[in-house]
């Protein structure tokens, strides 16, 4: 709520005085899907790779090995996990929000659905991210390196349609657009990309990172070295 509070602070009160609106939409509601975002990836992506690095850590991996679970109970236990609570502090987010700017969601239905999509996607991708990291420093790399500057640059507080080309092109190949993009139209009803394609991108995705994690559990790939 603080962190929250500070953003529309800093661009509500500072560039929002100066840009009164985005595609008729005022500036400092224009952020809230995007502040959401931001949220939603690097929590989904932190507490997933946390949550599954630390038993590799303290060397308790074969338990959870040797455990009479499955592999996908296991791996629901751990990205339910990190979706529930990136969802609960998307939800706290919106809460936060409203004291701040009017709030109006034109497609309830599809924000739950990017909401849920998006979350679980990126808690498998941070369960990935877990497994593969063989310190603490290469843990941290992909979010703060990576992930971080490409939601930044993927439209949360900005239209990539006020960019120049070749900029706007470029923008474009950065997937975390589409799912911002996405988000955004359902709450105002418009966005940067075409819904079908920002859907079809997060699916890609999930569908991606789901098919990593079942050969990781094939192959045994770091964990069972």
């Amino acid at each position: 709520m603080l962190t929250t509070s500070l953003y529309f602070i800093v661009f509500g009160g500072a560039i929002g005085s100066r840009m009164q609106s985005v595609d008729g939409v005022g500036y400092g509601s224009f952020i809230v899907p995007g502040l959401i975002m931001l949220s939603l990836l690097t929590q989904s992506v932190g507490n997933a790779s946390i949550g599954i690095y630390f038993p590799k850590f303290t060397g308790t991996m074969f338990e959870l090995l040797s455990a009479p679970i499955s592999a996908m109970e296991l791996v629901l236990g751990y990205v339910g996990a990190a979706a529930t609570k990136s969802v609960v502090i998307g939800a706290i987010i919106l809460a936060t929000s409203a004291f701040f700017v009017p709030i109006r969601v034109v497609h309830p239905g599809a924000m739950i659905a990017f909401l849920l999509l998006t979350s679980v996607a990126f808690s498998l991708f941070g369960f990935i991210l877990g497994i593969w990291a063989k310190s603490f420093e290469q843990l941290n790399f992909v979010p703060l390196l990576l992930l971080t500057p490409l939601t930044f640059l993927g439209g949360s507080f900005y239209s990539i349609d006020l960019l120049p080309q070749p900029w706007r092109t470029i923008s474009l190949f950065n997937p975390v657009v589409y799912l911002i993009s996405g988000f955004r139209w359902s709450f105002f009803g418009q966005g940067d990309v075409d819904i079908v394609v920002s859907l079809a991108v997060a699916l890609a995705f999930l569908v991606t990172c789901l098919a990593i994690v079942a050969w990781i559990f094939k192959s045994g790939w770091r964990l069972k070295n």
